[in-house]
């Protein structure tokens, strides 16, 4: 039996028949939409899907008004004008998801994308350099330019083709007929240059006590969501430039937390109500780093404190050391969360907290450290060198004596310590990334 075609329709895919096929969000739009969707995860203040639609709505009805966010001209969707709800609309092209985590795989990378690119463009037009070293060798990364073979070269990567051209302009040029097959000298032989790409394991440590949601100078949102944009961005660039390489975060307050990469934007710091777990333990930032970094092969192993605070608590091992601490101040607070607080943190913050059975020492002194805190916490951190770990603090505050502190105990590690604006955390971030992120060995043998 013949079938008959005349009513067949054939479309190229499924959304070629879409009800939205007609019409599609230009970038400009999209643009302003998704950096409304990153202001709103950003912020400390957990925001619904009805909070979302709200503010995307205010949001539409102000650009409409302005010829910005709708063009009239192109007849791009109208999402003011439309009877759908806006975050439908987002549903439907992949942006978010009706959960209380409500960002999408896709808009995290896109977001994160976009911020990328706007820090690139701050640093080009700011003057940062990627000071990279140019010594070409070996290495495991085969490079488009070649050199010619010296003895003691790895003949793993010749330039074969190179090779023949070179064979036959010689022999051209001594006026001898080219004949195969061909006679090679030492002299036509080349190879392609290498770097090697070092592989790196980094653990950034985010300072989540109460402090870090105080506002900037410019008003424009806290040194915590700072320190998440700039994170953001950095995991975006690492995966999509760097898959081998291994970017962690840790957020620390009294105890710290690991923290999953696509759980950055969703950071909320601690405060009085968290039950003692809005105090600075930089030793329990510490401690974690260590315990995942000794699970990483990389060759090279770095921790980056992010921290607006000097440390005002650490870990009591034993009974002994909470005796000594005792003995000169007999009013001194120890803390160990119990069954309520952990469930509280782990349903309102998605955190597992990294608890041993170890106590907190807590004791907050204005503008000082105390000698307990120090003293446990350079413990800490000279066990991370004796691994070879890297320790490197990043400062986003003004005070003088946590300066100090800092300075003084990155001399002691023979680390780095930086002031940074926060408003400028994600150039430094990127560049300092970027700048250790690559090694370029020359290496020659002698014959």
């Amino acid at each position: 039996m013949q079938r008959k075609t005349k009513n067949f329709v054939y479309f190229l895919s499924e959304k070629d028949h879409s009800k939205h096929s007609k019409s599609q969000i230009s970038n400009e739009k999209l643009t302003q939409i998704l950096k409304v969707i990153a202001k709103q995860v950003l912020k400390e203040k957990e925001q619904s899907m009805q909070d979302l639609e709200r503010i995307l709505q205010e949001g539409s009805q102000e650009s409409s008004s302005n010829s910005q966010l709708v063009g009239d001209e192109d007849k791009q969707i109208d999402l003011r004008g439309s009877n759908e709800p806006i975050t439908k609309y987002l549903r439907i092209l992949g942006y978010i998801k009706d959960e209380k985590k409500w960002l999408t795989n896709k808009a995290f990378f896109e977001i994160g994308q976009r911020m990328l690119e706007d820090i690139i463009k701050t640093i080009n037009e700011g003057g940062f350099g990627f000071h990279e070293t140019r010594n070409i060798g070996s290495g495991n990364t085969i490079l488009d330019t070649t050199r010619k073979l010296e003895l003691g070269d790895d003949v793993k990567n010749l330039d074969v083709p190179g090779i023949i051209l070179n064979s036959v302009q010689r022999t051209k040029s001594k006026g001898i007929p080219v004949e195969f097959p061909l006679q090679l000298e030492f002299e036509d032989l080349e190879k392609f240059e290498t770097k090697e790409e070092v592989k790196v394991a980094v653990i950034y440590c985010i300072d989540l006590s109460s402090t870090m949601k105080y506002s900037m100078s410019s008003g424009e949102g806290s040194r915590i969501e700072a320190a998440k944009r700039a994170l953001w961005a950095l995991y975006v660039l690492n995966k999509k430039f760097f898959p081998n390489d291994s970017v962690y975060v840790v957020g620390f307050g009294s105890l710290a937390s690991e923290v999953k990469p696509h759980d950055i934007p969703y950071l909320k710091t601690y405060d009085a109500n968290d039950n003692f777990l809005h105090y600075t333990n930089y030793q329990a930032a510490l401690r974690l780093a260590l315990k995942i970094l000794k699970k990483d092969g990389a060759q090279n192993k770095r921790i980056v404190l992010i921290t607006d605070g000097q440390p005002s608590a650490c870990f009591v091992d034993n009974e002994s050391q909470r005796n000594a601490i005792l003995s000169e101040k007999p009013y001194s607070h120890f803390y160990k969360p119990d069954e309520v607080t952990i469930s509280k943190m782990k349903n309102e913050k998605d955190v597992k907290l990294d608890i041993g059975k170890e106590m907190v020492y807590l004791c907050y002194r204005y503008r000082q450290v105390d000698q307990a805190i120090e003293a446990k916490t350079l413990q800490e951190a000279t066990k991370c060198k004796r691994e070879g770990i890297e320790i490197d603090t990043i400062m986003i505050s003004e005070e003088s004596e946590l300066l100090k502190y800092v300075e003084n105990l990155e001399k002691h590690l023979k680390g780095r310590a930086y002031y940074i604006n926060p408003e400028k955390i994600g150039r430094v971030l990127i560049s300092d990334f970027i700048s250790n992120k690559k090694m370029i060995l020359n290496s020659k043998y002698d014959w």
